[in-house]
C-alpha cells in the first residue's frame, strides 16, 4: 500500500533554531514570570491525601456498627471514634470529622468515576469533560513563593485513564496532570542540590527569551496541515504541554541562585517496594511531602495512596499489611465478618494519617510547627463502593488560618456540597474567590 502524505513516520520530530522535539504518538502515525520573592507573613500551605472505594459503614441493627462505623455516632465534640479512626484519637484538636458532603455531579456517575473528580467537582456524566482541579488553582496563585508550583503524587504514577485516574490533580483545560510515585526518583528531582541544569547553549536561549514552543512552531504548523482533526487537537495539548515543561524550566533558572533550606533526609527510605512493605512505602512518600513543605520547595501537595477499582498496587495494601483480600474485593464482600475486615483496612489507612500529622506537628521551620500552617484533607470520594454521596472527609491543620478543631459535624446534602468546602479553603489560602466549580458559596460552619 502506497504511503499516503498524511501518514507520518514514527520517528517523526519538530525542530526549531537548534532544538528537536520528538512528537507524541498520532492517529496519523498513531513558569509564570517572577516579579520579586515577596513573602507573606506566613507560608500558607495545602494537602490532599486520598484512599479509595470509600469506607465500612455496617448498618445500626449490625453487630459491627459501634466498632467499625467509620462516621462517629455522635456530632459534636463529644463524639466517639470507632475502631477504624480510633489511631487519631491523640489528634481530635488538630482535626475536624466532616459527613454529609459530596459532588452533586458526582452522585449518579458510573462505579469509580467519582474518583476522578474529588477535587474537581466537575460534570462528568454523559461526555467526560473535567475541570481544574483545586489544588491547581492553589499551585497558581501560590507558586511565585516557591521552587515548584505543586508535587502530584500517587502510588501507581502516571495518570491511568478516564473513570480509573491515578491522580487527583487536572490543569485549567481539565487534562488529568501525571502523578510521580518513584520516591528516589521524586528526590532527586526536587531535592538534590546536584541536579543537572540545562546547557550553556539553552541557557543563553532562556536568557534571550526564546522558548522552545517559539522555536519549534514554524514547522508544527506545517505538520500540522498534514493532520487529522483528531491529531491537530492531541498536537495542540502536545504544545501547551511543551510550553508548560518550558515555564517550568524558566522557573528552575530563577532560583539558580536561591539556595535551598538545609534539611536532614537521612530517614527517608527512598528504595522502598509497594508490593512488600506498603506501610513503609505510604510513610516514605510522607516522609518527602513533608520535606517538600519544610524546605518550602512547593506549598500544594497531593498524593493518592491508591486508585479506584482495584486497580494498581494499593489494592493489595491489605492482602500484605494485613492478610485481608483485596481492597476493591473487601467493599464488595457481603461474607460474614467482612465488616470487621473493611474497618481493619480503615484503621490502617487512619494509622498512616496519624503518622502523617504527628509529623507534620513536630516538624517545624521559621514559623513553628507546619501543621499550624498548613491546610491537610483527607479522604475519599465514595462513602462506600459505587456510593459518591456522605464523602467521608476529615480536615486538619490550619490553626494558624484561624481553624477551629475537635468536632464531628454532618452536613445536609441539599443545602451544602463539597465544593462549598473548597471556597473556603481557598480563602483561608488568601486566594479570594466566591466561586469554585458547583459550588453555591461558602460552606456554613464554625471550623474554617
Amino acid at each position: 500500500m502506497s504511503k499516503k502524505s498524511w501518514h507520518l513516520d514514527r520517528r517523526t520530530f519538530i525542530r526549531g533554531l537548534g532544538v528537536t522535539c520528538m512528537l507524541p504518538f498520532f492517529e496519523g502515525m498513531a513558569m509564570t514570570s517572577f516579579s520579586k520573592f515577596a513573602e507573606p507573613k506566613l507560608p500558607k500551605r495545602l494537602c490532599f491525601l486520598y484512599f479509595p472505594n470509600g469506607v465500612g459503614l455496617p448498618p445500626k441493627d449490625s453487630v459491627y456498627h459501634k466498632k467499625w462505623h467509620w462516621f462517629p455516632s455522635e456530632e459534636g465534640t463529644g463524639y466517639t471514634l470507632s475502631k477504624s479512626l480510633e489511631p487519631l484519637n491523640s489528634y481530635r484538636q488538630d482535626m475536624s470529622i466532616m459527613g454529609g458532603l459530596s459532588h452533586p455531579f458526582s452522585r449518579n456517575v458510573l462505579g469509580h468515576m467519582a474518583g476522578d473528580s474529588f477535587l474537581t467537582g466537575g460534570d462528568l456524566r454523559g461526555e467526560y469533560k473535567n475541570s481544574i482541579s483545586i489544588d491547581q488553582v492553589a499551585a497558581h496563585n501560590l507558586s511565585k513563593y516557591t521552587r515548584f508550583p505543586s508535587l502530584i503524587l500517587s502510588t501507581d504514577g502516571g495518570v491511568g485513564y478516564k473513570s480509573r485516574t491515578s491522580t487527583l490533580s487536572f490543569n485549567s483545560s481539565g487534562l488529568p496532570i501525571p502523578s510521580e510515585h518513584r520516591q528516589r526518583e521524586i528526590f532527586e528531582r526536587y531535592f538534590s542540590p546536584s541536579g543537572a541544569g540545562p546547557s550553556y547553549e539553552r541557557r543563553k536561549s532562556i536568557h534571550q527569551g526564546k522558548k522552545i514552543v517559539d522555536l519549534v512552531l514554524e514547522d508544527s504548523k506545517s505538520l500540522k496541515n498534514r493532520l487529522g482533526s483528531n491529531d491537530q487537537e492531541k498536537l495542540d495539548e502536545y504544545l501547551t504541554s511543551l510550553n508548560q515543561v518550558e515555564q517550568q524550566l524558566s522557573r528552575n533558572e530563577k532560583w539558580l541562585e536561591v539556595p535551598m533550606k538545609d534539611f536532614d533526609a537521612s530517614l527517608i527510605n527512598l528504595d522502598v517496594d509497594p508490593t512488600a512493605a506498603p506501610e513503609d512505602y505510604v510513610r516514605s512518600m510522607m516522609d518527602l511531602m513533608i520535606l517538600g513543605f519544610q524546605t518550602d520547595a512547593t506549598r500544594v501537595i497531593t498524593y493518592m495512596m491508591a486508585r479506584e477499582d482495584g486497580m494498581g498496587f494499593g489494592d493489595n495494601f491489605p492482602k500484605i499489611a494485613l492478610g485481608l483480600k483485596g481492597h476493591h474485593t473487601i467493599s464488595h464482600d457481603k461474607a460474614s465478618g467482612h465488616w470487621e475486615d473493611w474497618g481493619r483496612l480503615d484503621r490502617w489507612y487512619a494509622k498512616q494519617f496519624a503518622y502523617f500529622i504527628d509529623k507534620m506537628k513536630k516538624t517545624e521551620d521559621a514559623n513553628g510547627s507546619l501543621i499550624d500552617n498548613t491546610l491537610i484533607m483527607y479522604g475519599s470520594a465514595c462513602s462506600t463502593t459505587h456510593n459518591a454521596r456522605n464523602c467521608p472527609i476529615i480536615l486538619a491543620g490550619g490553626a494558624n488560618m484561624g481553624l477551629k478543631h475537635g468536632a464531628y459535624t454532618k452536613f445536609e446534602e441539599k443545602k451544602e456540597r463539597l465544593s462549598n468546602l473548597y471556597v473556603n479553603m481557598l480563602n483561608k489560602l488568601d486566594i479570594p474567590t466566591e466561586q469554585f466549580s458547583d459550588s453555591t458559596g461558602k460552606l456554613s460552619n464554625n471550623i474554617l
